[in-house]
């Protein structure tokens, strides 16, 4: 099945969101325009910007859709879910989503970090040791920059052993914005504060070894 597309504005930006038989194949986190959104949706049909607009459930969400019925349930359900998400009235995510195009170290690497608990952040060699060893700290990095569906994947729970928040392929800023929304960014200020390189890194911030 080809992949069927969403894209749409929220107070944060631009959305879009890709879904194929499976579940959600794709989310686009917000952008400055649609333009930018849709360059990234593997399968957007740009025509469609003719349609009237359809307004969501939530305040500030409208967009233009297309697909057969069972992707477009999952398109709105996905955008109701993370609209809610994004204003903070929803902490957990459970539509479908689609991660058959990951390798298989990927998705495992994905599996992992899905268990991450709202509200809690851990480090790269945290996630490394969950799935072979700290050394594949690099290798969990890149894998985190493949991860097609950000949020419900939640890379940004990901920070480096010293505190610093890493990479984000959504850009920092956002990385800081989604762990502001969770409450997250006030226990690494803390961090920085205390130590400059945080030994132990997981228990400290989440009472995790």
């Amino acid at each position: 099945m080809t992949p069927r597309s969403l894209v749409y504005e929220t107070a944060w930006g631009w959305m879009g969101i890709a879904a194929a038989a499976g579940g959600v194949c794709k989310i686009v986190l917000p952008r400055a325009s649609r333009h930018a959104v849709e360059k990234e949706l593997p399968c957007h049909d740009s025509r469609l910007n003719n349609e009237p607009v359809s307004r969501g459930k939530w305040r500030g969400a409208r967009g233009r859709k297309h697909g057969g019925s069972l992707s477009k349930r999952t398109l709105q359900q996905a955008q109701q879910q993370l609209a809610a998400y994004l204003i903070g009235r929803r902490r957990e995510l459970d539509f479908a989503v689609d991660l058959s195009e990951g390798t298989a170290f990927q998705r495992r690497v994905w599996r992992v970090i899905r268990r991450i608990p709202y509200g809690r952040v851990r480090s790269y060699k945290w996630v490394a040791s969950r799935v072979g060893g700290a050394h594949y700290a690099r290798a969990v990095g890149h894998a985190l920059g493949a991860n097609p569906v950000p949020i419900i994947v939640p890379c940004h729970r990901v920070v480096a052993h010293d505190a610093s928040l890493g990479g984000f392929t959504g850009g920092v800023q956002i990385k800081r914005r989604l762990l502001e929304l969770e409450g997250t960014l006030r226990q690494l200020g803390k961090t920085w504060r205390h130590s400059p390189l945080v030994y132990r890194f997981s228990s400290r911030l989440t009472g995790d070894d």
